[in-house]
């Protein structure tokens, strides 16, 4: 027989990149009496990991949940970014409803439009939160019409276009209904979740059913299964199966050692998972995204929601640099394959090949943030290795050679309008639409192949003085557009090994910007500044100033060095050709020649 379960809510918060999402969550647990009333609590406590704290971005789905008038609300929050795209597609499959968060100022973004499509494939009602109503330039009723005009665009449904809005300030902890009403508390959002988001179905008759839809890891009780579950009751200790849809001949009997909920930021065994219920299981040694967990009478597989495909990769590799060996506690190839292939337990949009070389594998991910988010934590974690370029993942469909097509959407102001779009359709960038100029800013549409986008985002921040907004999400793959002009700026390279002085940095700073400072170790064939003119410079940055008893008049004046250049692992893996590669450490990571000495490198340039 079919129950509603009353007593639960499950729904995620999706929204763009940094509008709110993560404080929003930090509101709902502290007015929901998860925290003790003297407890410190840290700011966005579900960003746990370093890097999520320093970018302010979140790459990682989290779980919690919050009690409200004995409803238990299970809450799931989302990356905005689409690189981490194949978080926000498989966690849709745990909820019954979506929390739309959209900033009262700058209104749907891109990403937003990404994960509402994947919630409105799936039926899903949504709750509009438009969040940071009291910040200065908020414009709430502008973006109330935004938003209902992006759901008509994308075909929504009639239910979907009558949704309730709520209006919060998430820094402030309050919400109301009514942008005339001053809200006081969380209430109303709390309300508004409980009445509109459907309560799930309980029928505990039907054979147990569950679809892991996050892995978790952990070291004493290794992989963590994370799901709902989507029918009937399953006590611990009851056998199960795993069936997976892709694979549905081949089941395999299996013991689930602890069963856990979601209580605040904690996970509580628990002895029985019913229907509706997000919980995580632990003890299933090769557990999988995408595994459906059954009774073994009924061992019938669910769908899965298809993970978008990998558009970019590079290569990983042992470092055989000079200094290789100086500063990580991890440098062999089994130790760089064992962790890249650790990482695929966790991150289902990533591809980790071996090659033909021992010492090196092909990594594929959803965008450059998607592989650098992965090179940082490595590189936390002790690791020295050494990664390439990035390259474009072409296909070949009916014959044809084609590529990634990215659709990109960029806020910008007024006077850098003509610039952008000159510098994008030199990238085979083709502007789709322009929406008028509002408070001095125009919002751009254009279609652009990925690789394209490959070394433009840091062009793009000086062309805006830094005050561009740009966001891409992969569109379809379509023929091949074409050759794209490579970077105007060329390197320029160390010929000898040793420690940069000032003399040789004051000699060199005259052909273009550098990269280090004196005192700096190099080694023959490190990249040690980018020269404006396109052509490849070797200079001697250890050069001193040769000794003599004769003094000239002001020879004796301090050197003054231009500041250095310090690049953002996004940036390097920007500036770097074919032909270049970049060596991460622990401490530091230096730009380098494929081929390190200069007669070489010249005889395979010869010979090419």
């Amino acid at each position: 027989m079919v129950k509603i379960r009353e007593d639960v809510r499950n729904i995620a918060i999706i929204a763009h990149v940094d509008h709110g999402k993560t404080t929003l969550v930090d509101a709902l647990l502290k007015q929901s009496g998860i925290y003790r009333e003297n407890q410190v609590v840290q700011d966005r406590v579900m960003d746990s990991n370093d890097i999520e704290k320093e970018r302010g971005i979140t790459i990682l789905s989290k779980n919690t949940s919050v009690k409200h008038k004995g409803v238990k609300i299970n809450i799931i929050d989302t990356p905005g970014h689409a690189d981490f795209g194949g978080e926000v597609e498989r966690v849709l499959k745990m909820v019954n409803g979506v929390v739309l968060l959209v900033d009262a100022f700058e209104g749907p973004m891109p990403q937003t439009k990404f994960v509402l499509k994947k919630s409105f494939e799936l039926n899903l009602p949504v709750i509009v939160c438009i969040n940071k109503i009291d910040r200065p330039e908020a414009r709430p009723h502008e973006v109330i019409d935004e938003v209902l005009d992006l759901f008509i665009d994308m075909g929504a449904s009639e239910e979907i276009l009558e949704c309730p809005f709520v209006f919060t300030s998430a820094k402030q902890g309050v919400s109301t209904l009514d942008l005339d009403v001053e809200g006081e508390s969380m209430d109303p959002l709390f309300d508004t979740i409980v009445k509109y988001i459907p309560a799930p179905e309980d029928d505990e008759e039907s054979p147990f059913q569950l679809l892991i839809s996050t892995i978790d890891y952990n070291e004493y009780v290794g992989r963590i299964g994370v799901g709902k579950v989507e029918r009937g009751v399953f006590n611990e200790g009851d056998p199960v199966v795993i069936v997976n849809f892709l694979n549905p001949s081949e089941i395999k009997k299996v013991k689930i050692a602890q069963i856990y909920e979601f209580e605040g930021l904690d996970r509580v065994p628990i002895k029985t998972a019913r229907a509706g219920s997000i919980v995580a299981i632990a003890g299933i040694e090769n557990i999988n995204i995408g595994d459906t967990i059954c009774s073994a009478d009924a061992p019938e597989p669910l769908e899965f929601v298809k993970i978008s495909e990998p558009t970019i990769a590079m290569n990983f590799s042992v470092n055989n640099s000079p200094f290789a060996g100086k500063e990580g506690k991890y440098l062999t190839s089994r130790q760089i394959r064992n962790r890249l292939y650790r990482e695929l337990q966790t991150d289902v949009s990533l591809r980790v090949e071996d090659t033909e070389l021992t010492d090196s594998f092909k990594v594929s991910g959803r965008g450059e943030l998607h592989l650098s988010v992965l090179i940082e934590n490595m590189r936390r974690e002790g690791f020295e290795f050494q990664v390439s370029k990035p390259q474009v993942l072409f296909k070949e469909i009916d014959g044809k050679k084609q590529e990634p097509i990215e659709k990109v959407t960029v806020d910008v102001s007024n006077e850098f309008v003509g610039t952008v779009i000159e510098k994008l359709g030199m990238r085979k960038g083709e502007l789709v639409t322009m929406q008028e100029p509002t408070g001095g800013y125009a919002r751009l549409e254009f279609r652009i192949p990925a690789r394209g986008l490959i070394g433009y985002r840091n062009e793009f921040l000086t062309d805006t003085k830094g005050n561009g907004i740009l966001n891409s999400n992969f569109d379809t793959y379509e023929p091949y557009k074409g050759e794209i002009p490579k970077r105007v700026d060329a390197s320029i390279v160390s010929f000898d090994t040793g420690v940069a002085s000032a003399y040789g940095l004051h000699n060199a700073q005259e052909r273009g910007v550098l990269f280090l400072g004196p005192g700096s170790e190099v080694y023959e064939g490190q990249i040690v500044g980018q020269s404006p003119k396109g052509v490849e410079l070797e200079v001697s940055v250890t050069k001193t100033k040769k000794q003599s008893n004769v003094r000239a008049s002001g020879s004796d004046d301090a050197l003054r060095l231009s500041p250095i250049k310090q690049m953002t692992l996004e940036e390097a893996l920007e500036f770097i050709e074919d032909d270049e590669l970049i060596e991460i450490t622990p401490t530091r990571f230096r730009i380098r020649k494929k081929v390190l000495n200069s007669q070489a490198r010249y005889k395979s340039k010869k010979n090419m």
